[in-house]
């Protein structure tokens, strides 16, 4: 024994493992005979054990010899008190041994588990062979068998013997789910037979049909809950991985396919017409070939099998969504081979379900008892829901195999857009739209877009106003506007007029009282739709509806801010919501605005001083996703709002003047705020090439009609340009004057000016936020300087001797337009 001052150095000394170790044992393990002399907390011993590593014997210097022997004789004295313990005859101490020995087969050394397991494996298959053990026993056999048989599925070598072992389980484990016992009991079953399907799946194949069939009748007899169901159906869905062939896996899906439209049949009885009962069928077993046998037809049969199909509509509902979870468990999971799925079958069976919706016609209402109807209204939201997941299921599993089907999906989406009311189901329809839009792009954007943009402003517009008057849209003040609620709401479905769109009180999120935490999940699903559709289908022509969703993002946008940011504790949504929840919509609602930004291709975004306002507002919020997110949008939205198109050219200072000025710069310089783009691509050389013009803007071709090719001036630098000349015009570059012919007219010339100074107003408004505080400094190049001397010329035009664009003597002061506060989106003339 140590001595009582044989100090360790710190708590990472691994001399100290054995010693707590043995202390443990000492005082917190019960003795076989006499109880423990302290209270024994088991998942605080359990916490100890795996904290500390007490049983790895993991020694890093091997010579250490003292302590290596020290080590492994504490841990024998666990091993050997724990399996005095399983022997017990004390129900509690025995199941304190068993449940420590399962701890103990995933924390040992892999020596001691490789020499030890076959006694283990012993030790604990007595209990469950057992009749007379009690259920708690068995539970915990059950439990520390599955971490054995996992450790030992981890090695390669023992895999034959690890098979042999499970193969002898299967029939105890068959009678556990068999027998009468509890929930408890089944779940740690299941668990084992997943074990033996994922690491032995050889273990299975003698007893194939008996383990389906018990797992079957399982779901089919309603006597579990839904817990205890999703559990089955996984184990159902893993069953054919135990041959690894496609016909298992087809036939599998094949006979839960067969099975959820018998229960449909009966459910559904007067709810749907008489050809969608026959038609799920059809497909599944073409005329002229057999069906395959009933799903769990080995154990119910005759009258057995046709009183568990005619049970209660609860259990039938319970076992068509049970096995509608195994159907997209079997489509997502992985398998050893390649298959095909059945995708025919399951749309169908999906659009069975979506288009029942209660409503029953006249001649069957004689036939059927308003009790009958309720129910089946009070069960349709489950099996909606569970249908939309073996949608989103077949589009995660099978993916290319969707293509030839995708007309029927967007129908499918379509309709039910339109029909789907309840949040948790509009909030998976947004879920799937989103999915499908991404995974097949533009030709399904096409199609969906006026169905989801609709939708999109049912969710995010849900107040309009009484008096919606034909007016222009309003103006970037209007916009920013807090709109006066009205207690008027648009019907579901309806489309979406410009008058609704245009008028800034209609754009206003929900008040509190309407605006419940289910609502704003389903704003938060309707912009991710969107910023999917405007990310594959918002470059496209899309005038029918892509200045409306413009200008409704900008408004969701800066009301999702208005209350401050998501640390602050006001919010226009609710007094009492929790600020992830604020958090959230903030962020899907400037994802939605930069989406919508980055795809207006053919002019200037709108609103995007509004936007670079907001995203500056929501960089201030450091350390959330927030201001994570509008630091990157700032640095991509920084392309369309400063002018950097320069030429990719090395001008060393080896460079003469001449072969400077005679290089060929882009004709004009890209800029989202100016409204314009280039029409010129520039080399890895420098070499200036045309492109089509593609963007029809006015200024993009007043700028491109002066471009002339530059030339050299004369060597007399200090030549000052004369104010007046029309023909010339002159660009300072550091000590440098640059000069270009250029015949232009007095008017071109002096409407140009104004449109470069109405440009630079933008920029400027864009850059600081209409504070000239803000301003940031432009690099110094020749273009920013060109800029940086309009700026001068804003400021004073009468001092224009260092401009970098010439004024002739026809210029005044009515030439240049006062500077005013107005919205970059607004063309200046």
């Amino acid at each position: 024994m140590s001595s009582a001052f044989d100090h360790v150095k710190d708590m990472h000394d691994a001399s100290l493992k054995p010693r707590f170790l043995h202390t443990l044992i000492r005082d917190h393990l019960p003795d076989d005979n006499l109880p423990s002399r302290t209270s024994f907390d088991l998942s605080n011993l359990v916490h100890m054990i795996k904290t500390h590593n007490l049983l790895s014997e993991s020694v890093q210097d091997p010579t250490d010899q003292k302590l290596t022997t020290h080590w492994r004789s504490a841990v024998d004295s666990w091993v050997d008190r724990l399996l005095l313990l399983v022997s017990s005859d004390m129900p509690d101490k025995c199941w304190a041994g068993i449940c420590l020995l399962g701890v103990t087969c995933q924390e040992c050394s892999s020596d001691r588990f490789l020499a030890s397991y076959s006694v283990w494996y012993q030790k604990l298959v007595s209990p469950l062979q057992s009749p007379t053990t009690s259920q708690f026993v068995k539970v915990a056999s059950c439990a520390s068998m599955s971490d054995l048989l996992t450790r030992l599925g981890g090695f390669p070598l023992v895999k034959k013997d690890g098979t042999a072992h499970a193969g002898k389980l299967i029939p105890s484990v068959l009678k556990l789910l068999d027998d009468d016992h509890s929930e408890v009991v089944w779940e740690e079953a299941v668990r084992l037979l997943c074990i033996f399907i994922s690491f032995f799946p050889i273990s299975i194949s003698r007893h194939y049909d008996s383990v389906e069939d018990a797992i079957a009748s399982k779901i089919l007899s309603g006597k579990c809950s839904f817990n205890m169901l999703k559990k089955l159906a996984h184990c159902l869905a893993l069953i054919p991985k135990s041959k690894g062939d496609e016909e298992s896996w087809s036939l599998m899906i094949q006979k839960i396919l067969l099975s959820i439209n018998r229960h449909l049949n009966d459910v559904f009885q007067g709810f749907e017409e008489e050809t969608k009962r026959h038609e799920g069928i059809r497909l599944l077993v073409p005329p002229g070939k057999d069906p395959p046998p009933p799903l769990g037809d080995h154990t119910l049969t005759g009258e057995a099998s046709e009183d568990a199909r005619k049970r209660s509509h609860s259990s039938l509902v319970s076992s068509v969504s049970t096995l509608m979870i195994c159907c997209s468990t079997m489509l997502t999971s992985s398998y050893p081979v390649q298959v095909t799925a059945p995708i025919h079958s399951l749309l169908a069976l999906i659009e069975r379900v979506l288009d029942v919706d209660g409503s029953l016609s006249r001649s069957l209402r004689l036939f059927m008892t308003a009790m009958q109807q309720e129910f089946v209204c009070s069960e349709l939201p489950h099996l909606h829901s569970y249908s939309l997941d073996l949608l989103t299921a077949i589009f995660k599993g099978v993916r290319s195999q969707v293509l030839p089907h995708e007309a029927h999906i967007v129908h499918l989406l379509s309709v039910y857009l339109k029909r789907c009311v309840l949040p948790e189901l509009r909030v998976k329809v947004y879920s799937i739209t989103k999915i499908l839009l991404i995974s097949t792009g533009v030709g399904v954007g096409v199609c969906l877009a006026q169905e989801v943009v609709n939708s999109a402003f049912v969710d995010l517009n849900p107040i309009v106003t009484e008096n919606s008057s034909a007016s222009a849209k309003p103006s970037t003040e209007a916009l920013l506007q807090t709109p006066q609620p009205s207690n008027r709401k648009r019907k579901h479905g309806t489309s979406i007029t410009s008058l609704e769109v245009h008028n800034p009180s209609s754009l206003e999120l929900g008040t509190p009282k309407n605006n419940t935490r289910c609502s704003i999940s389903v704003q938060i699903a309707a912009l991710e739709a969107l910023e999917a559709l405007l990310t594959v289908d918002g470059v496209f022509k899309s005038e029918g509806w892509r200045s409306d969703v413009d200008l409704l993002l900008i408004n969701i946008a800066t009301n999702s801010l208005k209350g401050g940011l998501a640390s602050e504790n006001t919010s226009i949504y609710q007094p009492n919501e929790p600020t992830d929840v604020w958090g959230d919509i903030q962020l899907a609602a400037l994802r939605a605005l930069l989406a919508s930004f980055l795809s207006s291709s053919r002019v200037r975004p709108p609103y995007l001083a509004q936007g670079v306002d907001l995203f500056r507002r929501g960089k201030l919020e450091s350390g959330t996703k927030l201001a994570e997110f509008c630091a990157h949008a700032l640095l991509v939205l920084e392309v369309l709002i400063h002018p950097r198109a320069l030429p990719l050219a090395d001008f060393s200072n080896t460079t003469s003047i001449d072969e400077r000025v005679h290089h060929k710069y882009p004709g004009n310089i890209y800029s989202g705020s100016l409204k314009h783009r280039t029409s010129h691509s520039t080399d890895m050389q420098g070499t200036v090439h045309d492109a089509p013009n593609l963007y029809h803007d006015e200024l993009y071709s007043s700028w491109i009609e002066t471009s002339k090719e530059m030339v050299a001036p004369g060597n007399d630098l200090g030549k000052t340009m004369q104010i007046g000349e029309p023909s010339k015009i002159a660009a300072v570059h550091g000590n440098q004057i640059i000069s270009a012919d250029a015949s232009l007219s007095k008017e071109n010339e002096a409407r140009r000016e104004k449109e470069i100074v109405a440009a630079t107003i933008d920029y400027v408004k864009i850059r600081g936020n209409g504070d000239d505080s803000m301003v940031e400094p432009l690099p110094e190049d020749m273009e920013m300087e060109q800029y940086q001397g309009v700026t001068n010329m804003v400021a004073d035009p009468e001092n224009s001797k260092g401009f970098a664009y010439g004024i002739t003597n026809d210029s005044d002061t009515d030439s240049i337009p006062d500077i005013v506060d107005v919205g970059p989106d607004s063309d200046s003339e």
